[in-house]
């Protein structure tokens, strides 16, 4: 079984410093072996993801904004940087960015991190990004989602483990954008490409929303639940290789006190071996 986790960390909004040790805590708990990581924060001392690959025993990449600035304005003050990080149990031979359009929308330095990871099954293509978030941008985020489908594409590695993409999407999951991702409604972004959503997988009364005013954080901004946050892949190999065993949500509650992040995240067990024989 490969473990496989994506998590939006809430940059350093709120109480950062407890919130860090709130992450660092909560995933020490999952054993999980792949994780994507959005609004990880760095500056000239500390990389959070460089302490959580420590803290785990991991191996990490992560790419920053090329506009912090804009993030900046957020909080005043603020010099540190924002991006996306993959951290691996297994070593990570090969790496690659991408700038996310914007055209449209708000420009705040986007991008999707990909890493292929050495791992025991062969090598796999794991990819995490994190797409505009306002809601009015679905026109911006379909955008986003035809590049990263390409992105995809040329990364995938010829393995029999299907590629993992992770990422905060901003988008609900009948909206434009994610019907364009999965290729399953719509035509796809790749012709021939499909990314199933893991969450399809799950038990019908799995609590699903990674957005949910139960969390204080989230509730701040009177939204409505919703579930934004995802993990696809493209169809399991021969005999169901990296089929979805289960999912659920993670982080979604308290530590010591302190919500980790205002969103939850998402928790899925792929199948490292293929079905015995019938």
């Amino acid at each position: 079984m490969i473990r496989v986790l994506t998590w939006n960390v809430w940059w350093r909004f709120g109480p950062w410093q407890a919130r860090a040790d709130a992450i660092a805590t909560t995933l020490a708990t999952l054993d999980c072996h792949l994780i994507g990581l959005q609004e990880v924060w760095a500056d000239h001392q500390h990389n959070l993801a460089a302490q959580l690959a420590d803290h785990l025993g991991m191996h990490y990449t992560w790419t920053p904004s090329d506009r912090p600035h804009h993030w900046h304005r957020r909080l005043p003050g603020t010099t540190a940087d924002v991006g996306n990080a993959i951290l691996s149990t297994w070593p990570i031979i090969d790496r690659a960015t991408l700038r996310l359009p914007t055209t449209g929308g708000r420009d705040d330095g986007r991008q999707a991190l990909h890493a292929l990871v050495d791992a025991p099954t062969g090598p796999i293509a794991f990819f995490t990004t994190h797409l505009n978030s306002a809601p009015h941008e679905s026109a911006v985020r379909r955008a986003q989602v035809a590049a990263l489908a390409r992105f995809v594409a040329d990364h995938r590695h010829p393995t029999t483990f299907p590629a993992i993409l992770t990422g905060d999407y901003n988008a609900l999951p009948d909206s434009d954008e994610m019907r364009l991702l999965g290729g399953y409604r719509t035509a796809p972004a790749v012709p021939g490409q499909t990314l199933l959503d893991a969450w399809e997988y799950a038990r019908p009364d799995t609590p699903a929303a990674t957005w949910d005013p139960a969390n204080p954080y989230a509730a701040r901004t009177h939204e409505p639940p919703a579930r934004i946050d995802y993990i696809h892949l493209t169809p399991p190999g021969p005999g169901g290789i990296g089929h979805v065993r289960s999912v659920r949500r993670a982080g979604d509650h308290p530590v010591n006190g302190v919500w980790p992040s205002d969103h939850a995240a998402v928790l899925a067990d792929l199948a490292t071996e293929p079905d015995p024989p019938s």
